[in-house]
C-alpha cells in the first residue's frame, strides 16, 4: 500500500537521499552498513569472467545489496534497463552480458551518480550503454522497450513504489523480466508518520 505523504515529507526524503548519494558518488567509505566495492561483487557471486573485464576502479564503485543476475540470464542481444543504477556497475555488467548486439540503459535520480556512472563507462569504452538522470516513478522510455529490468538496492528508497513498478512494467516487453535485489523491513515498522519518514533514508 502506498503511504500518503505530504509534499514536504516527500521533499525531505528526496533531499536526504540526493545528499547521501551525492557523497557516495565520491566515496563509499562509511556510507553503508553492507559491503561495497570489489569484495562485495565476489561475495555476492558475480561472474568472474565478467568482472575481469571491469577495471578495479569501476569495481570499487559497486554499491548493491545483492546480485540481481542470480535471478536469470541476460542473453546476447537483450535490452536491459537498470533502475536506480548508481555508479553504473550493474549496468556495465548487463551490457557485457548482452554483448554488442544488445544494450543496457541505467537511470538514477542523483545527478552526481549519473556523472560517476559516465566516468566508469569511459573506462570500459562500451558502445551499448547509456546513463540518464530520471526517477523510477517516471521512466522516459517508450512502452515495451526492454527485455529485462534490473534494480539493486534502489526500490526501497522510492516513495511511490506502486508507480515505480507500474513504470517498470510499462517499459518491459510482454515477455520481459524484472530482477530485483533489495532490502526489506524485518519487524514492526515505525508507528508514526514522522518515524516512517525519518527511517526512509537512514
Amino acid at each position: 500500500m502506498y503511504l500518503e505523504l505530504e509534499p514536504t515529507d516527500k521533499e525531505k526524503i528526496t533531499t536526504s537521499i540526493l545528499e547521501k548519494y551525492a557523497k557516495a558518488s565520491v566515496s563509499l567509505e562509511g556510507a553503508f552498513k553492507y559491503p561495497t566495492g570489489a569484495a562485495a561483487l565476489r561475495m555476492l557471486g558475480y561472474d568472474e569472467t565478467i568482472l575481469k573485464q571491469l577495471p578495479q576502479t569501476v569495481q570499487a564503485a559497486y554499491c548493491g545489496v545483492g546480485n540481481p543476475f542470480s535471478l536469470g540470464t541476460i542473453g546476447p542481444g537483450m535490452t536491459v534497463i537498470d533502475v536506480g543504477c548508481g555508479a553504473g556497475v550493474d549496468t556495465l555488467v548487463a551490457a557485457l552480458m548482452a554483448g554488442p548486439g544488445g544494450k543496457a540503459v541505467g537511470v538514477d535520480i542523483t545527478p552526481e551518480m549519473v556523472e560517476r556512472a559516465n566516468k566508469n563507462l569511459h573506462q570500459v569504452m562500451l558502445s551499448n550503454v547509456s546513463f540518464h538522470q530520471a526517477s523510477a516513478e517516471n521512466l522516459d522510455f517508450s512502452p515495451e522497450s526492454f527485455d529485462v529490468a534490473i534494480s539493486n538496492g534502489a526500490l526501497n528508497l522510492v516513495v511511490n513504489k506502486e508507480q515505480a513498478l507500474a513504470e517498470i512494467y510499462r517499459v518491459l516487453k510482454p515477455s520481459g523480466r524484472l530482477m530485483v535485489a533489495d532490502q526489506v523491513l524485518v519487524g514492526e515498522p515505525p508507528q508514526s508518520k514522522k518515524g516512517i519518514v525519518d527511517s526512509w533514508y537512514r
